[in-house]
């Protein structure tokens, strides 16, 4: 027997840990595959989409000893168990190239593919130095900076998170080219200089799969490689290639600067973006000494206007900005006060905290 007696869910959770990364459509039909390594009493589960790897481990005691490996489809897999009832006891076993799942009164068979053949990554990391940060501060930086990152660009570089670790220093920047997100943070142990871009995809998973908690996420670079562990998940991840651009040339220094309520700007841009034009989501800042107004149109000529009492020091200005980004911006940001920083009508948005130079958020103008 594969499997014997098992709860659903018990089942179920490992399975739900790597799937994201499993495309139903894939060059190779064994990529749609979950690789699942019985090794005496522990079961070893392994998603690839051959850029990134993502496995974790169920153990269970009561499993009879045994090496045995098979590859089913993981969608597959996770359907059934999803819709077979909650508590269920179930037991699989492997017959002439099945996965066979028996519940109750119900039974799936599974068509299945040669572990061999599954294309695990290898692991180039080595002696590579092993950096430490907490789970719920590495989480805490990735949202500060993931919306920023692009999607498809042509300069693949764009396509993900550029980390940067010298001494006690972790910096995480994002950009797609119209805006840029910038976070730091000083680390408990100090490290050698490295740094590398990972890319959206993984990012993403990441994000998803880290908790709240204080516990230890590692990252191990080689080459080309980056090897993460937390929890009981390990996840291998190509590196991008590419030069990240310069982000302390994007990072303007201002001296015309506005304090507002985080809370009441982004309800104010919220109300304002339902008239915005839906395809390139403008707004205006019209902004006056004592005002802050916020102006969208659309195509239907339909407007919206929302004033904010400004304690503004600069000159009269006029600028447009996508409403998504600076939304996007605000809703990282956990402080209760930010300031808007301001140049010329063809300049940045600079959005930062505080008394904080750890975050910075810088969103290109728009004409409108």
């Amino acid at each position: 027997m594969f499997i014997d007696k098992i709860e659903k869910e018990i089942l179920l959770k490992p399975l739900q840990t790597i799937i994201g990364i499993v495309e139903r459509k894939q060059p190779l039909p064994i990529l749609s595959n979950v690789l699942i390594e019985k090794k005496d009493t522990s079961y070893h589960f392994v998603a690839t989409d051959l850029e990134i790897q993502i496995s974790t481990d169920l153990n269970s005691p009561e499993q009879s000893a045994g090496n045995e490996s098979v590859t089913v489809g993981a969608k597959k897999l996770q359907e059934v168990l999803r819709v077979l009832p909650d508590g269920s006891s179930l037991s699989v076993d492997i017959q002439n190239g099945k996965f066979q799942i028996k519940a109750g009164k119900s039974k799936f068979s599974l068509q299945t593919l040669p572990a061999q053949d599954f294309p695990k990554a290898s692991d180039q990391a080595g002696e590579a130095e092993k950096i430490q940060v907490p789970e719920s501060v590495f989480k805490k930086l990735l949202g500060s900076v993931q919306y920023a990152m692009a999607q498809q660009d042509i300069r693949y570089y764009l396509n993900g998170v550029l980390l940067m670790i010298e001494g006690t220093s972790l910096k995480l920047v994002a950009t797609d080219g119209h805006r840029l997100a910038y976070v730091n943070t000083e680390l408990e142990n100090s490290y050698s200089k490295q740094e590398a871009i990972l890319p959206r995809k993984t990012i993403t998973e990441l994000y998803k799969l880290l908790g709240d908690t204080e516990e230890k996420i590692t990252f191990e670079f080689a080459e080309n490689q980056a090897k993460i562990s937390f929890s009981d998940v390990s996840m291998t991840s190509k590196i991008i290639d590419g030069k990240f651009p310069d982000y302390g040339r994007v990072i303007p220094e201002y001296t015309n600067h506005l304090s507002l309520n985080r809370l009441e700007i982004l309800q104010a841009l919220q109300r304002a973006a339902i008239l915005s034009n839906e395809k390139f989501r403008g707004v205006r800042f019209v902004l006056t000494e004592k005002n802050l107004r916020i102006i969208s149109t659309n195509s239907e000529q339909e407007e919206a206007q929302e004033d904010i009492e400004a304690n503004y020091h600069g000159g009269a200005l006029d600028i447009g900005f996508n409403v998504n980004y600076l939304l996007d911006g605000l809703n990282s940001i956990a402080a209760e006060e930010i300031i808007f920083s301001f140049g010329d009508p063809n300049s940045s948005i600079l959005i930062t905290i505080p008394a904080n130079e750890d975050f910075k958020y810088v969103v290109m103008p728009m004409r409108i």
